[in-house]
């Protein structure tokens, strides 16, 4: 062991971690009911420095993309990250803290001595968490992960955000597991297309005439986005964007002072907006809307976002649909219903998106095609579905919530109760959303409030706004206000005062 001294008891808080850094070693220290924690210092899941979040009823949460670790021993709690914290031998000296540089080993490795077999039907966000808590739960039987795309299994948020903006070649998409993990955790990647399900007889069967047996299975298939259907849409240069092989046909054709139509005003069409104009492209979008996310964040913030993206250069036409989409062979223009005719060399079309559900047309599905779940994400014995695909209960309604996060949080309920837990949905949906170098963070799912509040300008970050209910609050909304909504991530699991969390916010801001 070799110890280095890196700070003194006082300076470590007892409402935030510290950060200090031995060589290239980055490491966050915690206080932790008056006793003393090291762990690695930046979140697994994307790197975010972990002093910069917060500490509330005995979690430590990232500040980017709300993780949240056990501060006892930093275990997993919360995704989107999928692996516990790094902890590093700690030696209290006087008030001098002393630090090893190596972490502790990692002993956990599950013995393979279960006969069942565990099948997931997906292998994105959903299907890859609930892989990995299936093993970090001590599952040892097998596992097979079966998915369409051979190479799933990687960051979807990034298509929108970061690779149309040329910032990420589509090849270097960064996989939410690598080859090693699947390797030593014998996990047994399977590509194929599921066609139909015997719940009854706990049967896959795949379109290459493969039958599968399971002892339970998880259906994580995820959304597919919704087509045009107008003349012309299918054309070569009108796109859609769910995958990697999606982004790199639009980055293929995609070039600076080209003319791109965004057909929608979706989180994902303003992110794709927002990412081809900074690539150099010109950009159009066809609006349903004349202030975008009203719904979800409120008039306020809507017009800023708006705002931003016309300071860059977007614009809008509102209330004006698509008609027709013309061209010889080519896209050459979108025609309107009045008229219009906008120039185009690609349109890309971001109308939402539709449970992929159509192999599972032997369970009962609600209207929209999703699949009515419990708490517990269960559809019937041995049986669980999670992810975009799952309308759940949620404060006693059932919702279907198309959120990265929240599509994980449901597969470690889903892994927990295939090992014969009792596990429930009762966290709080969260997620971001980029536009122009802002991050949008949002909290909760508020359809009506009573009371918007804000601290701080959305025209101008950082901004804080609380939506309320009857006094409580339902939803939050931010940007550059990463430690304030990593609190409010774990403190709105429990009924919120308007004053209270206002009182929390000014606290740690």
């Amino acid at each position: 062991m070799s110890l280095h001294r890196v700070a003194r008891f006082a300076d470590v808080a007892q409402d935030r971690g510290l950060e200090v850094q031995i060589g290239d070693c980055k490491i966050v220290l915690l206080r932790v009911a008056g006793q003393l924690r090291a762990f690695q210092g930046e979140c697994p899941h994307a790197g975010a420095p972990l002093a910069e979040g917060a500490l509330c009823h005995g979690r430590l949460i990232c500040p980017w993309h709300k993780a949240a670790f056990r501060a006892e021993d930093g275990a997993l709690c919360e995704p989107p990250a999928l692996d516990s914290l790094k902890r590093y031998p700690l030696e209290l000296r006087g008030d001098e803290i002393w630090v090893d540089d190596q972490p502790l080993p990692n002993t956990h490795v599950p013995g393979l001595d279960d006969q069942r077999s565990f099948v997931i039907v997906g292998s994105g966000a959903a299907g890859t968490a609930c892989a990995a808590a299936l093993r970090e739960k001590g599952f040892g039987g097998q596992i097979v992960m079966i998915d369409r795309e051979p190479d799933a299994g990687y960051d979807r948020t990034v298509l929108s955000k970061f690779v149309l903006s040329g910032e990420t070649p589509p090849q270097q998409i960064p996989p939410l597991r690598d080859d090693d993990f699947y390797r030593e955790q014998h996990v047994n990647r399977v590509s194929g297309t599921v066609i139909a399900l015997d719940a009854q007889t706990c049967t896959l069967h795949l379109a290459d005439g493969r039958t599968l047996n399971y002892s339970a299975a998880v259906l994580a298939t995820g959304a597919t986005p919704n087509a045009l259907e107008l003349p012309g849409a299918d054309l070569p240069q009108v796109f859609v964007l769910r995958s990697r092989a999606h982004a790199g046909q639009i980055m293929k054709i995609a070039r600076p002072g080209q003319r791109a139509v965004i057909i929608g005003d979706s989180f994902i069409a303003l992110e794709c907006a927002s990412s081809l104009r900074q690539h150099g492209l010109d950009v159009t979008v066809l609006a349903r809307h004349a202030i975008p996310f009203v719904t979800q964040f409120g008039e306020a913030v809507g017009k800023a976002i708006l705002a931003l993206h016309e300071e860059n250069g977007v614009k809008f036409i509102v209330d004006h649909p698509a008609r027709e989409i013309t061209g010889d062979g080519k896209v050459e223009a979108v025609l309107l219903d009045n008229g219009l005719r906008l120039s185009a060399d690609l349109v890309l079309a971001g109308i939402g998106v539709r449970p992929a559900t159509e192999a599972f047309a032997s369970l009962p599905l609600e209207n929209d095609q999703s699949i009515r779940v419990d708490a517990g994400m269960g559809v019937t014995d041995n049986l669980w579905a999670i992810g975009d695909i799952a309308t759940f209960p949620l404060n006693g309604q059932p919702r279907r919530i198309e959120h990265w996060r929240l599509a994980q949080q449901h597969a470690r309920i889903a892994a927990a109760n295939m090992l014969g837990a009792d596990e429930h949905y009762l966290d709080v949906p969260y997620f971001w959303t980029w536009h122009f170098g802002r991050n949008y963070d949002y909290l909760g799912h508020a359809g009506q409030w009573d009371a918007i509040e804000f601290m701080g300008d959305p025209e101008q970050p950082p901004f804080i706004g609380l939506f309320g209910a009857n006094g409580l609050v339902v939803a939050a909304v931010a940007c550059e206000q990463e430690r304030a909504m990593a609190l409010l991530a774990e403190r709105m699991k429990q009924p919120l005062p308007m004053e209270e969390a206002w009182r929390l916010i000014r606290a740690v801001s």
